[in-house]
């Protein structure tokens, strides 16, 4: 099967941070002003795209990384919104091997945290 986007104008990105730090919520808008849904998905509401696992949805943390789709410019965007508890590192760990760049988000409250 032929690819449909050329390899060139394909970007995988993690978006990576310790935990609350809002990378589920950054993914989320993302994936809102992108066109890819049509509501904000919230983490506090169990209803994230990201966080499809009940597990996940129920305790408000990521577990599993997920990865998603979307478009900006002329670039399809392939992001993984990875963990940021340290009980689930090795997820995080498997996706680097994958990209080509990462966002690190920041809490401004809480700082840098190990």
């Amino acid at each position: 099967m032929a690819r449909s986007v050329p390899l060139e104008k394909m970007r995988n990105i993690g978006i990576m941070a310790h935990i609350d730090a809002g990378k589920t919520t950054t993914t989320e808008r993302i994936l809102y002003y992108t066109g890819r849904s049509h509501k904000i998905g919230e983490v506090h509401e169990g209803t994230a795209t990201m966080d499809w696992m009940e597990q996940e949805q129920e305790r408000g943390i990521t577990i599993t990384s997920a990865a998603t789709t979307c478009e900006w410019r002329d670039m399809q965007i392939n992001i993984i919104d990875t963990p940021g508890h340290v009980d689930f590192t090795a997820e995080v760990e498997r996706s680097l091997r994958v990209l080509d760049g990462a966002v690190a988000v920041f809490d401004a409250v809480a700082g840098v945290q190990p």
